[in-house]
Formats: C-alpha cells, structure tokens, sequence
C-alpha cells in the first residue's frame, strides 16, 4: 500500500470567547493524494458545561455539524481552485467563532478513513 500525506485541524468548542478555554470536539481531515476531505464531531456535553454551565450546546452543535456538512457538498477535486483544497483553506481558517479550527498538523495514511477515526479517538473522545 501506498501512503498518502495528508492535513487535519481539531476543531475546537469555545463556550466562552472572551475566555479562549476550549475543548474538542472533532477533526478535519484533507488527503489531497485521494481527494479526500472529511470531518468527524462527538461532542461532550458534560465537559463543555465544565467551561460553561450556560453554554448554547445547540449553538456549539449546529456550527460543528456546518463543518461535517460542508466536507461532503461536492466541490470539485483536489486540483481545481474551488476543489476541495479550497475548502479545507476555509474551514480551517482562524476564526472568533464557537467552534474554531487549531492549527493545521500534517502526517502519512494508507486509509484516511481509518486515520480520520483514530485521530478523533486519540484528540477528541473523552478520557476513559
């Protein structure tokens, strides 16, 4: 098999802008080499209220799905300017939102799927 490289950004659940306290909350995950972009959300109610007992969680959910759902609308491949690149770029833009990207990180897959999944455990679920 071949491997591939590949970018993906946590995002992050930030009940309280003025704050900056954040937890996360799913990954983004961009395989240019498969023209591969997906996101991936659990969200954790118990632990965003520990940020914020009042926070919107329908709010926090609502922009976290926007993000899973702008990775399937189909926009071209890889190689063309509003591809899939394009998207990956927006998504992953600094922003003061309630759900904010952390920097981009970069590594090797054979399976992006498979990748996309063990990132979310490893950087998102919560501690067992």
């Amino acid at each position: 098999m071949s491997r591939h490289a590949f970018q993906y950004a946590v995002l992050r659940a930030v009940p309280r802008i003025d704050r900056g306290e954040f937890v996360n909350v799913g990954v983004i995950l961009y395989c240019q080499g498969l023209d591969y972009l997906r996101a991936s959300v659990v969200l954790d109610p118990v632990r965003l209220r520990a940020l914020d007992v009042d926070v919107d969680l329908d709010a926090v959910s609502t922009s976290a799905d926007a993000v899973v759902l702008a990775c399937r609308r189909p926009e071209g491949t890889a190689r063309e300017n509003t591809g899939l690149a394009y998207t990956f770029g927006q998504l992953t833009a600094p922003r003061s939102t309630v759900v904010q990207p952390s920097p981009v990180h970069a590594g090797l897959t054979d399976d992006p799927e498979q990748t996309l999944a063990g990132l979310l455990t490893r950087l998102v679920a919560p501690p067992a």
